[in-house]
């Protein structure tokens, strides 16, 4: 067996959150950076709204506070969400000095946008693809550290814990190792020893069959942490963006149209040119999201269309194509819609989940040694609806906490030693016979998550999705004891326990609440629903 590699600190994810996590550890301590896919294949660089920061002269931390707990539905974390609005400033500041450029006015000034549920313009943005840019600033600055090695097209298979180690080296607690990571190169799984590991793998987008999220977004980090032990939260809590371009015989991923584009003055309407917001919310099309994807839906659904419209057309046209310029080029060169002349076809995806595993105010999970931060983490900001352009803001500011945490940790620990850990057992056979049929379970759980735990629920649907995943769990469990390790195993294989998750949260909350909306139970309940689902 080769020698395990071994770093004081193990980041699994190239996004803002593990990005900047790394680069505030590695001038103290060896850092390796796991990316499943290419180093900017992330969720970070298919951001494009922007990050949300109360710096405006007519802002302020009570206002982003009070517009976050709104959005939430009365389940954010009071604490959390404070301390997120008090250090995003910051945190903007910290990302412009790492290089990340931001538009700015006329003045010098940084230049404003303003999104549903947003009282004030307060995103910081680049133009329409701020998470390119970020991402981009961050990986030149991650590649020209000397501290942190890339490891790109690798994949996570299980963080290790006691349960991997000898009963006479087992902790009383729980506590992290590192992780067992597979090698393409080799078709091997590596041992990355560490002592301490972040979490920072994304969401689980790809669970559903139309989504917004990359093709990575395989709730890997949901999944391998549940498998530990580490305790999770409020997965029925799915976001689903309202306005994702609409194509008949699209693929499974959706092209982002940005929330921005309502904010810059964008109307929703359908077939029947009316606009369907007006009586919905006061703040019509920049209603929260959840608001807006349910009125879509039910537009979808009392009209049996595939779409609504979403149009910029009476905005001038230089300044839709300044403020929106990735837009505007992709809609033109890959769907010929001239966005300043046409109507956009726009309909919800599965986008964002504002559950996850639950994190303290310093992002460690409930396991030892073992942080996360971004989309992966239960922190309490999002509540039951994330507001938008939170996202990003949250990961970093985490990022930032989970980074003091580890490096106060790893200097009161000075020269500890990790324990003596086995290596992956590679005994197996692979059947590509059988594959072919388990591969088939993959579209199945996207399409039976599309269809009975989408935005519209029902007890009768979450009991046929549960007996429906349960089977299949088993299937893939059965053919993973078997066989020998692949990417395709390991992503369905999580997918699979996620989804089950999912609808077990989901059949847990009797009411409707945020991104939860079940016709059983119409209403939401303030007596004994609002807490947190917990698993």
């Amino acid at each position: 067996m080769d020698k395990p590699q071994t770093y004081d600190v193990l980041v699994i994810g190239s996004g803002i959150a593990g990005l900047s996590f790394a680069l505030e550890l590695a001038d103290s301590f060896s850092v390796a950076v796991v990316t499943k896919k290419g180093q900017a294949d992330s969720a970070t660089s298919y951001a494009q709204g922007g990050i949300a920061a109360a710096i405006g002269p007519e802002d302020s931390i009570e206002l982003h506070y009070e517009d976050t707990t709104s959005a939430g539905a009365g389940l954010c974390n009071p604490e959390v969400v404070k301390i997120v609005a008090e250090e995003g400033p910051a945190k903007i500041e910290q990302l412009m000095d790492w290089g990340t450029s931001f538009t700015r006015g006329d003045k010098g000034e940084l230049e404003l946008g303003r999104e549903g549920g947003h009282r004030v313009s307060r995103i910081v943005h680049y133009a329409d693809f701020t998470g390119r840019e970020v991402e981009r600033a961050l990986l030149e600055r991650v590649r020209q550290h000397k501290n942190i090695n890339l490891m790109e097209n690798k994949l996570a298979v299980d963080v290790i814990t006691d349960r991997h180690l000898s009963a006479s080296s087992r902790k009383p607690s729980k506590r992290c190792y590192g992780a067992y990571v597979f090698n393409p190169e080799t078709k091997k799984v590596d041992m990355i020893r560490s002592r301490a590991v972040l979490l920072a793998s994304g969401g689980m987008g790809c669970v559903w069959k139309y989504t917004t999220n990359p093709s990575i977004a395989t709730g890997d980090g949901v999944a391998i942490s549940w498998r530990a032990g580490a305790r999770i939260a409020n997965l029925e809590f799915m976001q689903f963006h309202p306005t994702a371009l609409y194509k008949a015989g699209n693929k499974s991923q959706f092209f982002l149209i940005s929330e921005a584009v309502r904010g810059f003055g964008a109307i929703l309407y359908n077939h029947r040119e009316e606009r369907f917001m007006k009586g919905v919310h006061e703040l019509e099309e920049l209603a929260p999201r959840d608001v807006v994807a349910r009125a879509i839906d039910n537009e979808l659904v009392k009209w049996g269309m595939g779409h609504v419209w979403l149009d910029v057309t009476n905005l001038p046209a230089d300044k839709v194509r300044d403020r929106f310029p990735m837009i505007y080029s992709t809609l033109l060169e890959q769907y010929n819609i001239d966005i300043t002349k046409d109507p956009i076809p726009v309909s919800p995806a599965a986008h964002y989940q504002c559950g996850g595993v639950i994190t303290d105010l310093n992002a460690q999970t409930t396991i030892e040694r073992l942080y996360a931060a971004g989309e992966v983490a239960q922190t309490g900001l999002h509540g039951a609806n994330r507001l938008a352009s939170n996202s990003l803001l949250e990961a970093v500011v985490f990022a930032s906490r989970a980074a003091s945490a580890v490096k106060k940790t790893l200097l009161e620990n000075k020269g500890e030693c990790l324990p003596d850990i086995p290596h992956w057992d590679d005994s197996g056979t692979y059947d590509p016979e059988e594959w072919i049929l388990i591969s088939y379970d993959r579209q199945e759980i996207r399409q039976l998550m599309r269809s009975y735990v989408g935005i519209l629920r029902s007890d009768h649907r979450l009991k046929r999705a549960e007996l429906r995943l349960e089977l299949l769990t088993r299937e893939i469990e059965d053919y993973w004891q078997r066989t020998v390790v692949s990417p395709e195993l390991v992503e369905l294989r999580n997918m699979a326990q996620v989804a089950k998750l999912v609808v077990h949260c989901a059949m847990m909350r009797k009411e409707s609440r945020g991104l939860h909306y079940t016709t059983d139970y119409p209403d939401r309940d303030d007596i004994f629903g609002a807490r947190d689902t917990i698993i």
